[in-house]
């Protein structure tokens, strides 16, 4: 009787372990299951798929410090292109110098404000006048707080009778803003100035 009570309560003991065992075994799967499943939603909510001719692109999303130097520049770059890129329309040219004017502080106003009273956008209207730009570079310090830049660039404007290139070099600052619909990058040009305006060449049209 003795014997029998012994091994019964040696069974016991054993289920006991190996019960102990598989409940340790399950709480250690049902933890790693759940931290893998919290790293693969945190790894897909960091991914955007973007629509683009019927494609689906994948892009990752990233702290702003990661692409300061790529907002930056392209900030500088859009903001260059709307204030430059004019044709011989009252309508387009306050449209595009309104959406420049949005990027950068008054150093801008001031510079639009004295083309307009020279005449500089009534010649351009009454002389049927094209201008645009293409940037060649623009280097950014983002080593320092507001970062400066220096715009480098090229302005072609086409007249009815010839079409000149001109040397644009430009500089300033960017401070941080918020962002919004009229300035998506979040930065403000400040104490922008034209270093170099000079002509590169003038092409007579046939």
């Amino acid at each position: 009787m003795f014997s029998k009570m012994k091994n019964i309560d040696t069974a016991f003991r054993h289920i006991r372990g190996f019960s102990m065992l598989v409940i340790v075994g399950c709480i250690i799967i049902c933890c790693f299951t759940l931290y893998k499943s919290f790293k693969l939603v945190a790894q897909m909510q960091s991914k955007v798929y973007i629509l683009a001719n019927g494609k689906a692109l994948e892009a990752f999303a990233s702290d702003r410090k990661d692409n300061i130097a790529v907002e930056a520049r392209d900030h500088v770059k859009t903001f260059h292109q709307f204030f430059f890129t004019l044709d011989p329309d009252d309508k387009v040219i306050k449209s595009n110098v309104t959406k420049a004017l949005y990027l950068c502080d008054d150093s801008a106003k001031r510079i639009y404000d004295d083309l307009r009273e020279n005449g500089y956008y009534a010649g351009i209207i009454s002389g049927n006048i094209s201008q645009s730009i293409e940037i060649d570079s623009i280097s950014v310090d983002i080593n320092q707080y507001p970062y400066l830049f220096r715009c480098y660039a090229v302005q072609r404007i086409i007249r009815a009778t010839s079409i000149a290139h001109r040397s644009l070099i430009t500089e300033g600052s960017l401070r941080n803003v918020s962002r919004s619909d009229n300035n998506p990058h979040g930065f403000l040009v400040e104490r922008w100035k034209t270093i170099e305006n000079k002509d590169l060449k003038i092409e007579n049209r046939k």
